[in-house]
């Protein structure tokens, strides 16, 4: 009998335990969203207070305009170019002690190997408050890419599959049936007739950790290619394509706006690389993001992480028009509409991809090193 009492009584405490239990989860999950209500409003106000955010970016300039029509009380400061340049003029403003800078918004390649190993970051995860945007089943693959070791340093916030090597032709001197791999690129008939931009620069960093860690092309076709085609090298965009387009080269590899050129009626075209053999890279392109350190206007810098990587302002750049015509800017978000983004350049789950934005992935050295290596040779 006493047995049976005892049971009763532990019959009648799980229930009330379930229930406190339950009322301890509630409450917590209450003062979680309470506590980022209340630090994302005081963060709004310290931003406007600070009232200014400076921000290097690529190309994506005329995002801003879009920011500025929900924050007017924030004047935006806007430097851009390539990510090399940018990365170079923040490195040489701290050099001369000026910490300008708030947040940077390019290539992979100058984040990690110029920003991230200069020690010139913050972590960014930290300044991440909305509940959207920390909700990683948003984002393609279900998960936020970080494309430093540590995983809270750059984020990776575009996702532009296919073409590894960022190659284009001339429609009257080269046909897309000659190509089914990278490796037709090395045939002797196009010695002499490619244009690209330098390899030991970063303008080509998404292209290079393609062929470098694809099992398929790897450091020797690297060699073979830059060290035994004669190419002709160049920094410049638009004088690639200039050139592409007259014909004085049947190919270039790392031309950025051959689109723009092809509606003018130029007879250029880009090769749709992700057919061929050796398959599809997955960059993200100018789409990393980081937060630098000393950063004069942090409240503001933590704001526009946080607009920049929610479905406002991913919709935003995705929506931008582009005055090259030529880049992919698909983001990872996978909760916004992809209505503007070409088939081909659509992100697809359960599709194999050579995800170059992973962090084993990011570290350039041995790959710029080799191409050193070959352009010294060229000019020995």
């Amino acid at each position: 009998m006493k047995k049976r009492r005892h049971e009763g009584r532990k019959a009648t405490l799980l229930p009330v335990s379930l229930a406190f239990l339950m009322f301890l989860a509630v409450s917590a999950h209450a003062a979680t969203g309470s506590d980022w209500k209340a630090e994302w409003e005081k963060t709004v106000q310290a931003a406007k207070k600070e009232g200014h955010l400076t921000a290097y970016i690529y190309r994506y300039g005329a995002l801003f305009d879009a920011f500025k029509q929900e924050y007017p009380e924030i004047k935006v400061v806007t430097a851009t170019g390539t990510g090399s340049q940018m990365g170079a003029r923040i490195l040489a403003e701290r050099r001369a002690g000026k910490y300008l800078a708030d947040v940077f918004s390019s290539g992979a390649n100058t984040n990690f190997n110029v920003l991230y190993k200069s020690n010139s970051l913050d972590p960014l995860k930290p300044a991440l408050l909305l509940p959207e945007v920390l909700d990683e089943s948003k984002w393609f693959g279900g998960k936020h890419r970080y494309i430093d070791p540590e995983g809270k340093y750059i984020f990776a916030y575009l996702g532009n599959p296919g073409a590894g090597g960022q190659l284009s032709y001339h429609t009257q001197l080269a046909s897309p049936k000659e190509f089914k791999s990278y490796g037709d690129l090395l045939q002797p008939k196009w010695k002499g007739k490619i244009v690209s931009l330098d390899p030991s620069n970063t303008g080509l960093g998404a292209s290079m950790q393609f062929f470098y860690y694809n099992p398929e092309i790897g450091p020797e076709w690297i060699k073979r290619f830059f060290g035994t085609m004669e190419i002709t090298y160049s920094r410049e965009f638009r004088q690639m394509t200039d050139w592409l387009s007259t014909g004085r080269f049947a190919l270039c590899m790392g031309c950025k706006d051959v689109d723009r050129a092809r509606q003018q009626g130029l007879p250029v075209a880009s090769f749709d690389e992700h057919r061929w053999k050796e398959g599809r890279s997955l960059s993200a392109g100018g789409g990393t993001l980081s937060l630098l350190n000393q950063a004069p206007h942090p409240n503001a810098a933590k704001l526009f992480i946080n607009w920049l990587l929610s479905r406002r302002g991913q919709l935003a750049l995705q929506n931008l028009d582009d005055p090259f015509g030529s880049d992919s800017r698909n983001s990872f978000r996978m909760d916004i509409s992809k209505e503007k983004i070409a088939p081909a350049d659509r992100l697809v789950e359960g599709e194999k991809y050579l995800d170059v934005t992973r962090p084993e992935y990011s570290d350039m050295t041995p790959i710029f090193q080799l191409a050193r290596e070959i352009m010294k040779q060229k000019k020995d």
